[in-house]
């Protein structure tokens, strides 16, 4: 399983986004061990980043954020929607997709979009050991070039005629705790000791 050391990739206002080792989050199951990473590629809305790193956080996740950004990672709104635990979120900044893709080597099996397109329901995720989580911005959804690139590999949450769409930190919840139910099948608790609430 690959490691990533330490290392500052970006410094705004203050705010260190630092890469992480990987085996200070992976899971330890009775199966062995497996890690998950969400990313998001152009976000535009600085709460739903904010949510989503805590969530990352406390599922044991990296994030991932590609830029152009429609905010800045400093913003009060971010560290607020995050509280306390935003310095603590396992971030990684991109300058763009290809950056992402050549530094992390993802498989296309370990890749899952998500889109109101998809073809896939998202609860037939793959159990895998290592997971890509890729959303899209808020308003446009992924590029679709990334689309085009892993096309047998885009699902989609379930939503009723009567909405758009879910909102981006809501669906990544949903994602990110399905992918490790898979990974889970057997009923281990991933993080013993660490009751939710």
């Amino acid at each position: 399983m690959a490691q990533i050391r330490s290392t500052n990739l970006e410094h705004q206002g203050g705010m260190t986004a630092k890469r992480d080792r990987m085996d200070d989050l992976e899971f330890s199951t009775e199966k062995g061990s497996f890690e998950r990473h969400v990313v998001l590629v152009a976000p535009e809305i600085h709460w739903n980043t904010g949510n989503i790193g805590r969530t990352c956080l406390g599922a044991g996740s990296f994030l991932h954020v590609i830029k152009p950004m429609g905010f800045s990672l400093d913003a009060k709104q971010v560290k607020r929607a995050g509280l306390d635990y935003w310095p603590q979120v396992r971030l990684n900044i991109w300058e763009n997709f290809t950056q992402f893709e050549q530094q992390m080597k993802p498989t296309k099996t370990e890749v899952a979009l998500f889109s109101k397109k998809g073809a896939k329901l998202f609860w037939s995720l793959p159990p895998r050991d290592r997971m890509f989580l890729i959303f899209g911005s808020e308003t446009r959804g992924l590029p679709h070039s990334i689309l085009q690139r892993y096309a047998e590999s885009i699902y989609r949450i379930p939503i009723s005629e009567k909405i758009r769409s879910l909102n981006l930190s809501t669906a990544v919840g949903i994602a990110l705790y399905e992918s490790l139910r898979h990974s889970t099948s057997d009923g281990t608790d991933p993080m013993p000791g660490r009751p939710a609430g």
